[in-house]
């Protein structure tokens, strides 16, 4: 097939992106700045939030075109009317804007939250998520025994996962593409924080000092293998959407159910985060970044009525919140297919 009859075919092969008016796409910013804020807290992922609001598949959807050869002849053959045309890129400008808005806007809100009110902050995600396990579990057709064997494996998983304790790695050059890949993997995973896996890898805070000192070398590693695990993964998550639809919906629902674990309102700190002489390594707010904690119930005696009570209402709260958004959600998609 000659150059231009292949542009013509991947041209009226090209999937069109769904018309949407600006209301929606204040809709996709805002939805972008709930998963920013997500990955701001460690344990807690962005994919989570995207799942929960409706737009995971359309957002791995998204990524995976950039890695197909129609769009990368488009990209050498410098065909930008093509590229635009594969790429659903107001969709991905929308939650990319909403993201980096909320990483500017409120990660000191979240981290000052994170180190002063931990019990509420996660009380609120605790509901959040646990919400969205029922929300999500409607979205498969029909249950059977291999996707409750799937759900069982992905919430140990994720359960064993966010267990581990950081160990000490290599910073050769590989190995920080390597950590680049597998964080952004986890980053677009629901229950799955990247931040995290950088700190069970040893290198979150080695691509920290790396941002603050600048360091272009390392932080091309880490971003490039971001940029290619990403485009990657989505060619592997697409395709079992496609052809696997409720098995990858019950295994991604597992590892939100393990990934409670982390996000269990009250712990036991054990230690923090350190850098080679053994000092603790602080955070923006200038609190010391914790890497192990143990969960406990909580008692009247040693937690008093006020915070247990305060904590449940902010986790029942925002169970109502995601059951009235899904709600919400599921009567625009009748109205629209009506």
């Amino acid at each position: 097939m000659s150059t231009t009859a292949r542009q013509s075919s991947d041209a009226s092969a090209a999937p069109l992106a769904p018309r949407r008016g600006l209301r929606n796409y204040i809709g996709l910013v805002l939805r972008g700045i709930a998963m920013g804020a997500s990955d701001i807290v460690p344990g807690v992922s962005g994919g989570t939030m995207a799942f929960i609001l409706g737009i995971y598949e359309e957002l791995i959807n998204s990524i995976r075109e950039v890695g197909r050869p129609r769009f990368v002849r488009a990209v050498i053959s410098f065909d930008l009317r093509l590229v635009f045309r594969l790429l659903n890129w107001p969709f991905l400008l929308s939650i990319a804007t909403g993201i980096l808005v909320a990483i500017f806007a409120l990660s000191h809100l979240l981290e000052s939250l994170l180190n002063n009110q931990p019990v509420y902050l996660w009380s609120f995600f605790f509901g959040l998520v646990l919400a969205s396990v029922l929300v999500v579990s409607r979205r498969i057709r029909r249950w059977s025994a291999l996707l409750v064997v799937a759900t069982a494996l992905g919430a140990l998983g994720a359960f064993l996962l966010v267990g581990l304790v950081p160990a000490q790695t290599p910073d050769t050059p590989l190995f920080l593409f390597l950590c680049g890949a597998l964080a952004i993997c986890a980053m677009v995973l629901p229950g799955i924080s990247g931040a995290f896996i950088l700190v069970l890898l040893g290198k979150y805070e080695y691509v920290l000092a790396a941002v603050t000192d600048r360091d272009i070398f390392t932080l091309f590693l880490v971003g490039a293998g971001a940029a290619i695990g990403i485009v990657t993964f989505a060619q592997i998550l697409g395709w079992l959407f496609k052809r696997y639809h409720d098995l990858t919906v019950a295994l991604l629902m597992g590892l939100m159910i393990g990934s409670l674990r982390k996000i269990w309102p009250w712990k036991d700190t054990v230690d923090w985060l350190r850098d080679e002489t053994g000092a603790f390594i602080l955070d923006s707010e200038n609190f010391r970044i914790v890497t192990v904690q143990h969960n406990y119930l909580p008692s009247l005696a040693e937690n008093g009525a006020g915070e247990i009570g305060l904590a449940l209402a902010l986790a029942a709260g925002a169970f109502a919140l995601i059951l009235v958004l899904d709600r919400v959600a599921n009567q625009k998609s009748s109205e629209t297919h009506a």
